[in-house]
C-alpha cells in the first residue's frame, strides 16, 4: 500500500516531535511552520499549554508579506528572537515538525541563533 504525501508527513512531523519531547522535558518548543506562500513559528509553552510569542511572513511591519523565501524566513527568525528576549526566554527546542532542515527552514533557524536563541 502507497502512503500518500500527506501521510508522510505526518508521520514524519509526529517522530520529530516524539523524539524532541523525551529529550526536552520542560523546555519551551520553537514550532515551525512552512506553507507555500507564508512561514510562521510559534514559541510554545508546552507545560502550560500556552503560546508565548509569534512570528509570521503575514505581519506588515517585517515587509515581507505574502512571501515565501530565504529572506523572508530569516526576517522571521530574527524577530522571534527578538520577541523571545522581551519574554525571558533564552533557551528552547527547535521543532521542525515535518519539514526538512534545509532552506527556509534552515534560514530561519540561523537567524534565531544569531538573535540570541539557544537551541
Amino acid at each position: 500500500m502507497a502512503n500518500s504525501k500527506r501521510d508522510l508527513f505526518l508521520k514524519r512531523r509526529l517522530r520529530v516531535r516524539n523524539k524532541l519531547r523525551k529529550n526536552n522535558e520542560g523546555r519551551v518548543r520553537l514550532s515551525v511552520h512552512r506553507s507555500n506562500k507564508n512561514i510562521s513559528v510559534q514559541l510554545i509553552d508546552d507545560v502550560a499549554g500556552k503560546t508565548i510569542a509569534s512570528a509570521s511572513s503575514l505581519e506588515k511591519d517585517l515587509g515581507v508579506v505574502g512571501k515565501n523565501n530565504i529572506d523572508a524566513a530569516s526576517k522571521v527568525g530574527a524577530a522571534i528572537a527578538e520577541r523571545a528576549k522581551k519574554a525571558n526566554v533564552t533557551e528552547c527546542y527547535f521543532d521542525r515538525g515535518g519539514f526538512l532542515f534545509h532552506g527556509k527552514v534552515k534560514a530561519l533557524a540561523d537567524a534565531a541563533r544569531e538573535g540570541g536563541l539557544k537551541f
